[in-house]
């Protein structure tokens, strides 16, 4: 499966720095978002394993919003309008923001010095807070006495591919502007979690809302949740304000998807 997800993102990668000349980018475009099809769709098992429905139903959608795009892209190889070019931006915010993830995910130097770092870091947060707080492993903090274990997911690097990707993607922008909104976002983002991971472990470790569990459940999945949401509208809001370039390209995409829908329905 990594195979796939690998030679996926190499083709993005491609698409996305062969000269405007080159009319095979959409090619290789359409067979990185094939590549990446084909990866969404050997999720599911593992997570209908676990029974995790929700997240094998999204990555099946994943998988389909692939295949389409994958046509479009295709489609696009024989035709001269600048509007399909948004889909050699969208290849290049895919392969950076899959890079970035991917790298995190699958190389354990990396994925072990994020987790150590957020967890080092949570502790030292923790401690300004006046709570008592101990490292219990390289990834696992106790507030109060009650061990938490850091894993990948709590160290944001999913939101953190996600606004990388797309800042890079954005044609048209200088430098100077890609460099402001990667500040609104990323270094923001980053912070903003080392306070969510904070409030978890101690809510847990004190039983803010009911036993540890029942804290760690309603800190977690809604309290956190929701100002997670809120953080990231106003953060996207922000950066498509500083990047307008990026509005345009999400906004061509959709028209361009749409039209391609309509014609297949019809």
């Amino acid at each position: 499966m990594t195979i796939t997800l690998w030679i996926s993102l190499g083709f993005l990668a491609i698409a996305s720095v062969l000269p405007k000349a080159y009319n095979s980018r959409f090619l290789v475009g359409g067979f990185g978002w094939i590549f990446l099809a084909i990866y969404w769709f050997l999720q599911p098992v593992s997570y209908i394993e676990i029974q995790d429905y929700f997240n094998a139903f999204l990555v099946v959608v994943a998988a389909i919003l692939s295949l389409f795009i994958a046509y479009i892209t295709f489609q696009a190889r024989n035709k001269k309008e600048e509007s399909y070019e948004v889909l050699i931006s969208l290849s290049g915010a895919a392969s950076v923001g899959g890079l970035i993830y991917f790298l995190f995910a699958d190389v354990d130097f990396l994925n072990v010095g994020i987790i150590s770092l957020v967890t080092n870091q949570t502790i030292w947060f923790v401690e300004q807070l006046g709570f008592p707080v101990a490292q219990v492993a390289w990834n696992q903090l106790a507030v109060n006495g009650l061990a938490v274990e850091i894993i990948l997911a709590c160290t944001a690097i999913e939101s953190i591919a996600l606004f990388s990707g797309i800042i890079s993607s954005a044609t048209g922008a200088s430098l100077s502007q890609k460099f402001r909104a990667f500040m609104i976002s990323v270094p923001v983002i980053y912070i903003l979690n080392l306070i969510r991971v904070s409030f978890t472990a101690s809510a847990y470790g004190f039983g803010w809302f009911g036993t540890p569990e029942e804290s760690f459940h309603i800190s977690e999945h809604f309290i956190t949740k929701a100002g997670s949401l809120l953080a990231l509208l106003l953060i996207s809001y922000a950066v498509l304000k500083t990047l307008p370039e990026v509005s345009d390209m999400i906004d061509g995409i959709f028209k361009m998807m749409r039209i391609e829908f309509q014609k297949l329905h019809n």
